[in-house]
């Protein structure tokens, strides 16, 4: 864990006494709160945690679920195909050739437990299923914007938004008042549901000292995405290097 952190960093993390966001990542793989917060890396249970803390239907309905994808689509296309029980292991279904595709590859998925090379133990606890969901925005629309709303100790104090997902790694964050604070130079105005997504937000992180909880908006409709302990595994720096620190501090305050 401290080499990867060299290697990405180029300084060794204090797990003994974090002061920075990417730090406290570290602390947590060593350090986490054991089954129940490892089992909102599970979709399946992460989806029915968001509407009873929210009492609102804000995940995306599951439309099939397994561990071996069916011949033909269980729905119309297009289709979103996921992995319950880790991260980026998703596909997007267009065409009868693209679900063939996505067969083989989703297999892939369920023969290596999330995490492991990372050390992100969490995920340990999430079920290895396949899951199918609707597209959102329907046939010929773009991956939405994601929107990664970032809490401490009940309050949302960030959200990150990722821009063209499938084609280039950019990412941008912004304060409550959708002010930038860092990341890349982005035109993209707020959201029309950012009130209730960062209302929602706390109220899904609400008694952890952090958690990021991804959501997307299509239409104008607000859609839950899923939870994420270790944003980033905590391998990506910060622009400007001070969100680090500050956001670590923010870490700390929630825990003491």
């Amino acid at each position: 864990m401290r080499f990867l952190y060299w290697w990405r960093h180029g300084r060794l993390p204090d797990l003994d006494r974090p002061r920075r966001f990417t730090e406290w990542t570290q602390w947590r793989k060593l350090n986490g709160g054991g089954r129940a917060e490892g089992l909102l890396t599970d979709k399946l249970h992460a989806k029915v945690h968001v509407a009873a803390r929210t009492g609102r239907e804000l995940a995306v309905p599951v439309l099939w679920s397994g561990t071996a994808l069916p011949v033909d689509p269980p729905a119309p296309l297009p289709l979103m195909v996921k992995a319950n029980h880790g991260c980026n292991q998703y596909a997007v279904v267009h065409s009868a050739a693209d679900w063939d595709r996505v067969r083989r590859l989703a297999a892939g998925w369920l023969g290596r437990t999330y995490g492991q090379w990372l050390d992100e133990p969490a995920y340990q606890a999430a079920r290895k299923l396949l899951l199918v969901e609707p597209f959102l925005g329907g046939a010929g629309a773009p991956l939405p914007v994601d929107y990664k709303v970032y809490v401490f100790g009940g309050r949302a104090a960030m959200i990150q938004i990722h821009e063209a997902r499938a084609t280039a790694r950019r990412w941008t964050q912004f304060n409550r008042s959708w002010k930038r604070i860092g990341g890349a130079p982005s035109s993209a105005r707020p959201p029309a549901t950012l009130a209730a997504m960062l209302d929602a937000a706390e109220a899904c992180a609400a008694g952890s000292d952090f958690l990021r909880v991804d959501f997307y908006e299509v239409e104008g409709r607000l859609w839950f995405g899923e939870y994420c302990l270790y944003p980033g595994s905590g391998l990506d720096p910060f622009e400007p290097d001070s969100l680090d620190f500050e956001l670590g501090r923010l870490w700390a305050e929630a825990r003491f």
